[in-house]
């Protein structure tokens, strides 16, 4: 029975998620594939390159560097988290990703974006960690208005948390029967319609589906986490999410902010461990 790890996004709340695999790595717990949506994928490509604590080192190395991320890169480049920096510079010359490992390393590992044109999930596989795969993570994590679209593939493409934020019905889609879900906010949470529709419609005028399929978000995410408690209490899936709000904003230069969530990953990963290792032996 193939095993998939799906990871939410959550901008800087993914630092929670960045515990929770560190301490999976650590337990020798591993999975046939993994998918990630936003900073779901940018923190979770580290778990295919082995690359534990990783995520935790480079987000405060650069969390105060407004070359990494800043309003001033959003006026100056059209992108919060400067794109040339964060997904060529950092990997490629100042926290390297190991892109042998993640090469070598027979789990598949999927990423989620949003087609722009027409407002659907695409999901890209992949397979050696270097510029195109780059690509679509930064696609996944595209916030739209926050930055700008992503050309990679002939698509042009933003968040993937748009159209699927937690993936986990297209790695059943793709076989994975037994699944480990990673989420950023806590059980009791559920979304709100999204703000500031009328700027939105303004600035993303030339993407009336993205636009719509925004509208309508909240509906979708919260019928998704209905389905998901139901699966969680039949047995079928395994949650680890945050017990309490991480309360943590979308941008942050505070180090000990950043890991204060991150610890939050890791005792809740510990804390369920036992049960986590059990789910895994089992016969679903």
């Amino acid at each position: 029975m193939k095993s998939a790890l799906v990871l939410e996004g959550g901008a800087m709340r993914g630092l929670f998620t960045a515990g929770v695999i560190d301490v999976l790595m650590e337990n020798g717990i591993d999975f046939d594939g993994a998918i990630g949506v936003s900073a779901g994928a940018c923190f979770g490509c580290n778990i295919k390159s082995k690359q534990r604590g990783r995520v935790l080192r480079y987000s405060l190395r650069f969390c105060k560097d407004e070359k990494y991320c800043s309003f001033r890169s959003l006026i100056k480049t059209g992108n919060l988290y400067n794109a040339e920096y964060s997904y060529h510079t950092v990997p490629n010359e100042l926290d390297i990703f190991d892109t042998e490992t993640f090469q070598k390393n027979p789990m598949e590992f999927y990423v989620v974006a949003t087609d722009a044109n027409t407002g659907q999930p695409l999901y890209h596989r992949c397979v050696d960690g270097k510029e195109n795969d780059l690509g679509w993570i930064q696609a996944s994590s595209a916030i739209p208005v926050f930055a700008k679209a992503v050309l990679v593939d002939g698509y042009t493409m933003y968040d993937g948390g748009i159209a699927d934020p937690i993936p986990y019905a297209k790695m059943r889609e793709l076989g994975y029967k037994k699944e480990v879900l990673v989420l950023t906010q806590p059980k009791e949470y559920r979304k709100k319609p999204q703000k500031y529709m009328n700027v939105l419609k303004r600035l993303l005028y030339k993407y009336p589906a993205l636009l719509q399929r925004m509208e309508n978000r909240y509906q979708a995410y919260n019928q998704t986490l209905d389905a998901i408690q139901k699966e969680e209490q039949a047995g079928n899936i395994f949650v680890i999410r945050p017990p309490k709000p991480l309360n943590i904003g979308s941008v942050c230069h505070d180090p000990e902010e950043l890991k204060r969530v991150y610890y939050m990953g890791r005792f809740e990963a510990v804390k369920q461990l036992k049960a986590l290792k059990e789910f895994m032996q089992k016969e679903l």
